[in-house]
């Protein structure tokens, strides 16, 4: 019997499991390796932040989809993986061999090197990856700052920092907010009509935006790069996330950042037996696309075809990725701008249009029922 191992509870991999419930895989067993009991959208953390959606509205239960697929899950994370043997090292000291690998992993934030660059972060700042953590500890800054207005820093300058900024001033009113956006400007790589919007909304809710790098945290300040030290009650670490250290000595093709670089068919060019997608890989032809970019919504489907065609002996298909699709930033407010390509639109229509792809989304992947954090737990790969 061969055995598919999918690495990662990534979207792409939701789609994947959703293709072994419509339709199994004979002659293979498949094991899904994740660490957690739930998926967090990370889309929708703005809207959490900005308390429209709670957290239960923001993630879902992997284990109706692991049943209702046939999937074994073992609740591990890989330290691990030597692709010559074809062997993935689990925390737990136990390996798993597979035929073919999949890996839809999310992109983390390195810790260590935060520290480096920012030493006191892991003492005074709150991360934002991963996001589980966060929707645990963003509660408890809300609580706070109902005693008293809180002096808040967002440290990144993408497009999710941006919108974090949004959400925390909506959300907490009488606090401050300053958005550090390192060496670059704020919504830096947006359309030129798009960034125009952002400017103007980040400067209509007064929020302070500093093009300077954060270089120390400490207790009630955070240090930059000039010299300056900035009053600071709560600094939240959201800086470019980085793939998983472990994978610069697994032999995989990696690009300079890090990232798995695939081929038009989500296949590891060095390795025609692995796949990726989302956030932890970038595809060769796709350079001009920041490495990270999460993908993993236009090649769902085409990855679960191909990772079935593979396991059959059949030629994969080339995924197609739309350079053009439908985008939507938060404004912390209900209020959103939609953009696709140098076209916006913004307003409450566009966030209920929004809300309601949202919806859609948790309502295909929680269809196969609720259940707690540990219903598969003991379940083991052979």
């Amino acid at each position: 019997m061969k055995h598919l191992v999918l690495l990662g509870a990534g979207r792409a991999h939701l789609q994947v499991l959703q293709s072994l419930v419509a339709l199994s895989l004979p002659g293979v067993h498949v094991t899904l390796v994740t660490p957690l009991p739930r998926l967090v959208f990370s889309e929708l953390l703005s809207s959490f932040v900005a308390g429209h959606q709670p957290p239960v509205n923001c993630s879902i239960s992997l284990a109706p989809l692991l049943d209702a697929s046939g999937t074994t899950w073992l609740l591990r994370s890989a330290v691990t993986l030597e692709v010559q043997s074809r062997c993935l090292s689990l925390d737990d000291g136990s390996s798993l061999t597979y035929d073919v690998l999949s890996i839809d992993l999310p992109a983390m934030l390195d810790r260590q090197m935060v520290e480096q660059a920012m030493p006191g972060a892991r003492e005074h700042a709150l991360f934002v990856r991963p996001a589980e953590t966060f929707f645990t500890l963003w509660p408890q800054v809300v609580t706070l700052a109902q005693k008293r207005p809180l002096r808040m820093t967002v440290i990144g300058g993408g497009r999710p920092d941006v919108e974090l900024a949004l959400a925390v001033v909506y959300r907490l009113p009488d606090s401050s907010v300053t958005l550090l956006t390192g060496d670059e400007s704020a919504g830096c790589g947006y359309p030129p009509a798009l960034q125009k919007h952002v400017m103007q909304a980040l400067k209509q809710h007064r929020i302070t935006v500093i093009q300077e790098r954060c270089t120390g945290i400490a207790d009630g300040e955070v240090t930059l790069a000039s010299g300056a030290r900035l009053a600071c009650d709560v600094p939240i670490i959201a800086t470019r996330a980085d793939a998983p250290t472990w994978l610069r000595a697994s032999g995989l093709a990696l690009d300079d950042q890090g990232f798995i670089t695939v081929d038009g068919f989500q296949r590891v060019i060095s390795h025609r037996e692995v796949f990726a997608a989302g956030s932890v890989s970038r595809r060769a032809d796709m350079t001009h696309l920041a490495s990270g970019t999460d993908t993993s919504f236009d090649v769902g489907p085409a990855l679960a075809k191909n990772l079935r065609s593979v396991l059959a002996g059949i030629d994969p298909t080339e995924s197609m990725y739309k350079d053009k699709f439908l985008d939507f930033l938060s404004l912390g407010e209900k209020r959103v701008i939609a953009n696709w390509g140098n076209w916006t639109a913004q307003g409450y229509l566009v966030w209920w249009l929004k809300e309601r792809r949202d919806r859609e989304v948790l309502k295909k992947y929680s269809k196969y029922g609720q259940s707690g954090p540990a219903e598969l737990a003991g379940r083991r790969a052979p």
